[in-house]
């Protein structure tokens, strides 16, 4: 994914630029709210001038409306970012496509091909559009609203931490399973590509033997595949947002319940105390939820696909692909994969490399078939 950013023009570098520091300044109003709600807090209970509740609530309502803006100018400088840059990475696929070799177009298939320059890159468009204000804006709002809960309170900082270990182990955990499916998924597409260009290139013979039902009962299969595997995901899926919603509510409400704890501990004559924590339990829910949040998107973005992927450098490419110890163990890692996952081996058109990939339903599947090959190249 690093590699492929370096094709981003300077055009849209510069939109990033600009779009991070718009987020920056939008995370700067998201949290100035909870301090104007504390200033509001202790004006309302000290019985403050009119004039004063109003000042503070138009100040809050300016940095809301400003923050909409700021959200609104990063988003179109984002989808204006991702749509050219997957505009330069499809331009620069197809016509690597178009140049390499008739050997090194024996490794890939015509379906395959039609999959990586189309549903590919749109899903990497997608993935930058939305990174660019998530990847952006959840490390700065984490540091900028731990640094804001620091020194109030141990106790509610030791909830939020708990809160957020949970949050983000049911992410980790429910991500981890369906993203081996996922590679399912693009295996699924390919199939169902190259049935559909099958049947539309034969539609001739298709008609004049009346093979409509054979060719329909071969395209159902790897449709109905797809569907079978989707639908798990979306069902596991659907856990995610109750058990977001349940972790949100539930920690609002421990920091309500441990806060009133704290405020009734303080001694009634000192109402300044209880207030001043009141304003601080207050202030805390909003920066916890924050913190909470940005650590949830920050797990989503940087779970790692179960892919695994190696440049080995050998003297003679053609004499390592036909040594049979390496055909023994790219044998070997395709049974051990048990037809769950692939096993590509090719050599670089332009270094003196031997290219190895596996993908299997795990991470730890994959670096097993990839390692089993690695070992017999580097060998020779």
């Amino acid at each position: 994914m690093l590699k492929l950013l370096k094709n981003m023009r300077r055009k849209e570098v510069l939109m990033v630029l600009l779009c991070t520091v718009l987020v920056a300044v939008q995370v700067y109003f998201d949290l100035r709210l909870p301090d104007y709600m504390t200033d509001l807090t202790t004006l309302i209970k000290t019985s403050g001038a009119t004039a004063d509740i109003l000042s503070v609530g138009a100040k809050m309502l300016g940095c809301t409306l400003a923050s909409a803006v700021l959200a609104v100018g990063c988003g179109y400088l984002a989808a204006k970012a991702a749509s050219g840059f997957s505009f330069t990475v499809r331009e620069k696929l197809f016509r690597h496509v178009m140049d390499i070799g008739s050997e090194e177009m024996q490794d890939f298939s015509v379906a395959s091909l039609i999959t990586r320059t189309t549903n590919d890159i749109t899903q990497i468009q997608m993935i930058v559009a939305m990174g660019l204000q998530m990847m952006i804006k959840s490390p700065i709002m984490a540091v900028w609203a731990i640094i804001k809960i620091l020194g109030k309170s141990w106790e509610l900082s030791a909830v939020t931490a708990a809160f957020v270990v949970v949050i983000c182990v049911t992410v980790i955990t429910v991500m981890s399973i369906c993203i081996p499916r996922f590679r399912i998924v693009q295996k699924l597409t390919d199939q169902i590509n190259r049935v559909a260009r099958e049947n539309l290139t034969g539609i001739n013979v298709v008609h004049a033997f009346n093979a409509e039902q054979y060719q329909n009962d071969k395209f159902n299969k790897p449709s109905l595949d797809m569907m079978n595997v989707q639908v798990k995901n979306q069902k596991l899926f659907a856990l995610v947002q109750p058990t977001m919603t349940l972790g949100m509510n539930g920690l609002a409400l421990t920091i309500y319940w441990l806060g009133a704890a704290l405020v009734n501990n303080i001694a009634l004559t000192d109402s300044a105390a209880r207030l001043t924590m009141f304003s601080d339990v207050l202030v805390f829910s909003t920066y916890a939820t924050c913190v909470v949040m940005s650590f949830m998107m920050l797990v989503m973005i940087f779970m790692l696909l179960p892919q695994a992927q190696v440049a080995v450098h050998v003297a003679d490419k053609d004499a390592a692909l036909e040594n049979m110890g390496v055909q023994n163990a790219i044998a070997e890692a395709e049974a051990a994969l048990a037809g769950e996952g692939r096993v590509l081996v090719r050599k670089s058109g332009t270094e003196s490399v031997i290219r190895v990939l596996a993908e299997a339903p795990d991470q730890a599947a994959a670096d097993a078939a990839m390692k089993r090959i690695v070992n017999a190249l580097e060998a020779l």
